[in-house]
């Protein structure tokens, strides 16, 4: 009797899954357009963000280009300092 009642209630669960299965499916559907439509509107204000770093890379390159050149120098000329008087060499 156990098993019986069991197989009974698979089926009864079956028809319930099998009756609410477009329901289901409409649910998921409405789930996908938003997902889609947020990740586009997701992606659009990353490319507006990429947009305002490039602008403002491209206004300000006036002050930060010749820093970067006098850092650049700056580096290049230590490092060969620093490898003229190594002791290795001095000896």
């Amino acid at each position: 009797m156990k098993t019986f009642l069991k197989v009974m209630l698979i089926i009864v669960l079956l028809f319930v899954a099998i009756k609410l299965s477009p329901v289901v499916f409409v649910a998921a559907l409405v789930g996908l357009l938003a997902a889609a439509l947020l990740g586009a509107v997701g992606l659009s204000l990353l490319a507006g963000l990429f947009a305002v770093v490039l602008a403002l890379a491209a206004v300000l390159s006036p002050i930060w280009i010749p820093v970067l050149l006098v850092m650049g120098a700056i580096s290049l000329f230590k490092k060969l300092n620093e490898r003229s008087t190594s002791p290795a060499l001095a000896a």
